[in-house]
């Protein structure tokens, strides 16, 4: 089967592997109807993560179950599945507390973009959906697998709701779903912070009510603005630097919940600036998995269509084009289809 592997910066080749087959009896083999680029990824292909050997990509998946191992129950082969980009058994005491990103026996999935994928721990990572979708639909459940599920999750974290000001850092595709997810838990304001106009455009139709292109020191003093010189309610950080993080606490009133959620590359919190905002900060690796039969729902019910952060779609083999794409700036997100 074809696979990508990563070789180093800007580097992204598709090559021939093996086909994954079942290795523990929890296991399940799903052929791929649909994988992506992600935000994350553009991290190792623009050198700031280090590829010391070529690397298999892509955590992102839909598809359709070929086989399973004889202990799995909850899926079958014919169904088709959305998986989180995290496993877990859904079993541990840590699961249960409703963080299956931190499952006692679980991991990551690395290997997604790809034809098939062997996923481990397959009662508790993947989601049967409740028919086999319309074509429209796949990019929206593709969402489900990870950027929408943390959008979702960073909106929990900061106690988005009725009467909330939401305030979003970050215009990536987590950002604009963070939008959405807050948008869908009654945010009565949501404030974008964005310079790019087809990403705000994207913002608004999801639920932003304002827009703030200003960064940094400026762009903390514009929301201050905005929200009576207190701050956000809530504020959601979807991008994973230094800069982003501190926007996003001294965006945040008093006793107010920052969600964070992008990838974090060289962020350290200040003790004397954290000591002094009061605020509550939550984040990590989304907790996918708890999310997806409410999210599965939604998109089956068609309430919502997070698939529209997909703005370009390349094959398989073309798979180093997406990566350029996103890495310019030209795609919020690709799809890509083996």
């Amino acid at each position: 089967m074809k696979a990508t592997f990563i070789h180093g910066t800007g580097d992204v080749r598709v090559a021939e592997v093996e086909k994954p087959t079942i290795a523990e009896p929890t296991d399940a083999i799903i052929k791929i109807t649909a994988t992506c680029v992600c935000g994350s990824d553009l991290w190792p292909y623009r050198g700031t993560d280090e590829i010391a050997e070529p690397t298999r990509m892509g955590h992102e998946y839909v598809g359709v179950v070929e086989e399973v191992g004889e202990e799995v129950s909850s899926v079958k082969p014919g169904d088709f599945v959305v998986g989180s980009f995290c496993l877990s058994d859904n079993t541990c005491e840590i699961c249960a507390d409703g963080y299956p990103s931190r499952c006692a026996n679980g991991g990551f999935v690395g290997e997604a973009q790809s034809e098939y994928l062997r996923v481990p721990l397959a009662d508790g990572t993947l989601v049967p959906t409740p028919s086999h979708p319309e074509e429209d639909l796949i990019p929206s459940l593709l969402a489900a697998s990870d950027v929408l599920g943390t959008g979702w999750f960073a909106a929990d974290e900061a106690q988005a709701g009725p009467g909330k000001t939401v305030v979003v850092v970050g215009d990536g595709a987590v950002g604009l779903l963070a939008i959405l997810s807050a948008k869908q838990m009654g945010a009565e304001r949501i404030i974008a912070m964005s310079r790019h106009a087809d990403r705000q455009a994207l913002a608004r139709e999801f639920g932003a009510t304002d827009i703030v292109e200003e960064r940094g020191e400026e762009g903390v003093a514009r929301i201050k603005d905005l929200t009576g010189g207190l701050g956000a309610h809530s504020v959601i950080e979807a991008v994973g630097t230094q800069e982003s993080m501190h926007q996003a606490i001294a965006s945040c009133r008093p006793g107010g919940y920052v969600g964070y959620v992008g990838v974090s590359h060289g962020v350290s919190l200040p003790g004397e600036e954290l000591f002094a905002s009061e605020v509550h900060l939550m984040g990590g690796p989304a907790p996918v998995r708890k999310y997806l039969p409410e999210l599965i729902r939604l998109i089956f019910d068609r309430a919502i269509e997070p698939g529209k952060v997909f703005t370009k779609e390349v094959a398989l083999d073309n798979i180093a084009e997406g990566y350029r794409a996103m890495d310019q700036r030209e795609a919020i997100k690709v799809l890509v289809r083996p």
